[in-house]
C-alpha cells in the first residue's frame, strides 16, 4: 500500500525501530497521550466538581460551563491541529500538546477566580485536542505497520483514556484529603497540581517511544473531499452523542455524593468505569467491522442512554455500577464507530477530511451539554432531571445514527 505522507528521515521506519520489533510497547505509550488529553485533562473534573462547588458557592450552570470551555477549546484545538501537524509534523503537535496541557492543569491550583478557572480550562481543552488527535494519526499510521493487529493497536490507543480515568479517581481522593490534613484553604488546588505533575510524567514516558513512528507531514493535496449530505444521519447522531455523554461524565460523581454514596464508594465507581473504557475496544470491535452504516452508532447510543439514565432513577449500588460498567465499556466505541463508518464509505484518501467533519459535530454537542444540563439540573427536579435530559439526548443519537446508510 502506497503512503500518502512522506516520510522523514529520522522517522523512517525499519526493522531496527521500536515501532516495528514492539508495536504493543509503541502503542502503549502512544495511549499516555488519550490518558492525558481526556482522561486526566478532561473527565478529571467530575471528581474536582463537588469539592469546588461546595468551596466556592458555584450553581450547577457555572459548574457545567467549566466543561462547556474546555470542550470549546478541544472545538478550537480540533481546527487548528491539522496545520499544526502539517508544520511540525504529529510528535510535536503530541508531545509539544501535552506539555501544555500539563501546566495548564497545574495553573488550574493556583488561582480561585472563575473566570481564570473558565480560561484555563478552555487552554488546556485546546492543548487536549493536539494531544488527542495527533495521538489518533500516529497510532494510525502505527497499525498500518502492523495490519493484522492494526484493531488491536489503534484499540490500545484509545484505551489509554481509560487509564487516565483510573489515575484521577486514586490520585484525586489522595491529593483532597493530604490538603485537608495540611488545613488549606482551598484543598481541590492540590488535586490540580497533582494532575498537572502526572501528565508532565506521562509526557516524559511517551515522547521517546513516539518518536519511532512516521509523523511527517501529510503531502500537500492528499486530503480528500468530504460531502456532508451523505453523512447527515451519521453527523446529527454524533452531535447529540456529545450532547449526551459529557453531561454524564461532568455530572455522575456530583449525583452520587447528593445520593450518599461515600468517597471510598465513588473512587471504586470510577475505577472501575476507567478500567471498562480500557476494555471497550475488544468487545465491540467485531460489529463495528460487520455493519458499513449507522447501525453500531445507533446501537451504542441506545445503550449508552440505559446507563445513563440509571442513576437518575435509582440509588441501589448495583445498578449504579452497573451504569459506570456500562457506560465506560461503551461510550469511546462510539467514537471509534464514526471512524469506522468513515472507513467503510469513504475511499482512503478522504479518511482525514471524514474524520474531521465528525470530530466538529463532537465537539459542538459538547460545548451544548454540560451548560444545558447544568441549567436544568439548577431547576427543580436537580442533577436526576439533568441526567434524563442527557439520555433523551443519547436516544435521540440512536433515531438519527439508525437513519444512516451505507453508501
Amino acid at each position: 500500500m502506497k503512503h500518502t505522507w512522506k516520510s522523514a528521515p529520522d522517522t523512517e521506519p525499519t526493522p531496527q525501530t521500536l515501532a516495528v520489533r514492539r508495536p504493543f510497547l509503541t502503542a502503549l505509550a502512544l495511549s499516555l497521550g488519550a490518558a492525558i488529553s481526556l482522561g486526566l485533562t478532561r473527565f478529571s473534573y467530575a471528581l474536582l466538581l463537588p469539592p469546588m462547588r461546595a468551596d466556592l458557592g458555584w450553581s450547577y450552570l457555572l459548574s457545567g460551563s467549566m466543561n462547556t470551555g474546555n470542550a470549546l477549546g478541544y472545538f478550537v484545538g480540533a481546527l487548528i491541529t491539522p496545520a499544526l501537524m502539517r508544520r511540525f509534523g504529529a510528535q510535536r503537535a503530541l508531545v509539544g500538546g501535552a506539555v501544555l496541557a500539563g501546566g495548564f492543569m497545574m495553573l488550574s491550583g493556583l488561582v480561585v477566580d472563575a473566570n481564570l478557572l473558565i480560561l484555563q480550562r478552555l487552554l488546556a481543552g485546546i492543548a487536549s485536542a493536539f494531544i488527542f488527535i495527533s495521538g489518533g494519526v500516529l497510532a494510525a499510521r502505527l497499525s498500518s505497520l502492523h495490519p493484522e493487529r492494526a484493531g488491536l493497536l489503534i484499540g490500545i490507543y484509545y484505551g489509554g483514556t481509560g487509564l487516565g480515568i483510573v489515575l484521577s479517581a486514586l490520585l484525586v481522593p489522595f491529593a483532597l484529603a493530604a490538603a485537608n490534613a495540611h488545613g488549606a484553604a482551598h484543598a481541590w488546588q492540590w488535586a490540580w497540581v497533582g494532575l498537572g505533575a502526572v501528565c508532565l510524567l506521562a509526557t516524559l514516558a511517551m515522547a521517546l517511544p513516539s518518536r519511532h513512528i512516521d509523523g511527517a507531514p501529510v503531502a500537500p493535496g492528499a486530503h480528500g473531499h468530504f460531502r456532508f449530505r451523505p453523512f447527515a444521519f451519521g453527523l446529527g447522531g454524533y452531535l447529540m452523542f456529545g450532547v449526551g455523554y459529557i453531561g454524564y461524565m461532568t455530572f455522575v460523581i456530583a449525583l452520587l455524593k447528593e445520593q450518599g454514596m461515600g468517597a471510598g464508594t465513588i473512587t471504586l465507581f470510577y475505577s472501575v468505569l476507567g478500567l471498562a473504557v480500557v476494555a471497550s475496544s475488544r468487545i465491540w470491535a467485531r460489529m463495528l467491522d460487520r455493519f458499513k452504516g449507522g447501525q453500531s452508532m445507533a446501537i451504542l447510543n441506545g445503550l449508552l442512554g440505559v446507563a445513563t439514565i440509571l442513576p437518575a432513577l435509582t440509588a441501589a449500588p448495583p445498578l449504579v455500577f452497573a451504569s459506570g460498567l456500562m457506560f465506560g465499556a461503551i461510550f469511546l466505541s462510539v467514537v471509534a464507530s464514526t471512524t469506522a463508518l468513515v472507513r467503510h464509505n469513504l475511499p482512503q484518501h478522504a479518511w482525514s477530511s471524514g474524520i474531521s467533519a465528525f470530530t466538529t459535530v463532537f465537539a459542538l454537542g459538547q460545548i451544548i451539554g454540560p451548560s444545558v444540563i447544568g441549567w436544568i439540573a439548577d431547576g427543580p427536579g436537580g442533577l436526576q432531571r439533568g441526567l434524563i435530559f442527557s439520555a433523551l439526548a443519547l436516544f435521540a443519537g440512536a433515531l438519527l445514527a439508525s437513519r444512516q446508510r451505507s453508501l
